[in-house]
């Protein structure tokens, strides 16, 4: 028995240590603590949004009501070449919300068990979409300009290198060049890759003031990096002056009449919005933004994109991952399709000559490849007629 206690003692004791180090590590780093890391590493893309901070956007106090209609899905969808039963395609992409909105009535609504209209589900870099709306408000406002320089706003960045040059306009189309890869393994190897460390960071301004060097000059190459929105988050940060949540609550969730609240994770409490991912919404209201591309950049009566600004968004101006084009922070899979795409299958699908937008939430594997294959599923859903 006491060689016993002798044991448990020892390993409590060795156990402690561990935690201990990890703990001052966590800090040294700017990490959440150790259990808050590991659980955010492991959890689906559904359970993501109260494992960090965030701040509230409020939503509308008078709701715009969305009519309902009701559509029948096609009974079979082909997905990477094998034709499906629709449940099934659903099943198989992991899918947790699924809503097709036919020139502004919605005619088809599913969750997933567990799920309802209310729930509040991860976006990814969809938020980059929503980053873009807000950044071009700012220019329509005549209060920035995409040939400002990132380091006009940030002087004390400045590094004495081609980091010094990186405009809004290459930010907004991935050109900027800054030295944070998107590309990582899945799994524990790939938390201590920068891009991961953004994602899990409790300091951004720790984060870039770090992570300054580049791999490509401005504007002399295309490459998708989630730092770019990032900067462009900290930029709406500082010429508003405001939280970029309360800033994206009053100039478009309550004017695009959102039902539901929506929330913007954080490094940390009373701090920066991590704007490259990390909005969480309701599927409903994803889809009132994918509605604005549709109308000409208004709900109802009320502007909230500029004419010119929803045609830089809805125009490639250069060609990334899968060939797809690319511009302002939204992508074109095909011809005069508009796509706001999220890790782990998150979609707002807008197709303006069937005057339809599809939102698809799901909770896709990091590793998984799919992008491609449910974009074409969607279109094809897209373009179905009575």
């Amino acid at each position: 028995m006491r060689r016993l206690f002798k044991f448990l003692r020892n390993t409590v004791i060795s156990v402690g240590l561990i935690y201990v180090a990890l703990f001052i590590f966590t800090k040294v780093i700017h990490y959440p603590e150790p259990i808050a890391t590991i659980k955010l590493g492991l959890a689906p893309a559904s359970k993501t949004p109260t494992l960090m901070p965030w701040h509230v956007i409020d939503p509308a106090t008078k709701p715009i009501t969305i009519p309902v209609s009701s559509e029948k899905m096609p009974d079979e969808i082909m997905y990477k070449g094998t034709s499906l039963p629709f449940n099934e395609f659903l099943k198989q992409t992991d899918t947790n919300v699924f809503i097709v909105l036919r020139n502004g009535v919605m005619t088809y609504e599913w969750y997933k068990d567990g799920i309802t209209q209310k729930s509040q589900l991860p976006s990814y870099s969809v938020a980059k979409t929503m980053t873009s709306i807000m950044i071009g408000q700012l220019i329509s406002q005549g209060k920035i300009s995409e040939s400002d320089k990132f380091v006009d706003y940030f002087p004390d960045l400045k590094a004495g290198t081609s980091f010094d040059l990186v405009t809004i306009k290459q930010l907004l189309d991935m050109q900027a060049g800054v030295g944070v890869s998107d590309n990582y393994p899945s799994g524990p190897s790939g938390w201590g890759v920068a891009i991961a460390q953004m994602y899990a960071t409790t300091d951004l301004d720790w984060f870039l003031k770090n992570n300054r060097k580049m791999a490509f000059d401005p504007g002399t190459k295309s490459e998708y990096r989630s730092v770019d929105t990032q900067m462009l988050g900290m930029i709406i940060k500082k010429v508003t002056g405001k939280r970029v949540a309360d800033y994206f609550s009053e100039n478009v969730w309550q004017i695009i009449g959102a039902k539901y609240p929506a929330t913007w994770n954080v490094d940390r409490v009373g701090g920066t919005e991590k704007t490259f991912c990390c909005f969480n919404a309701s599927g409903i209201d994803y889809a009132r933004v994918g509605m604005l591309f549709l109308n000409g950049g208004y709900a109802g009566p009320n502007k909230i994109i500029d004419k010119s600004w929803l045609n830089r968004m809805t125009t490639s101006v250069t060609t990334l991952d899968r060939d797809w084009g690319y511009g302002a922070q939204v992508w074109h899979p095909y011809p005069r399709i508009s796509l706001a795409l999220g890790l782990h299958g998150q979609f707002i699908f807008v197709n303006p000559d069937t005057r339809t937008v599809i939102v698809k939430l799901s909770d896709n594997p990091t590793d998984s490849d799919h992008e491609a294959d449910t974009a074409k599923a969607l279109l094809e859903i897209s373009n179905l007629k009575d």
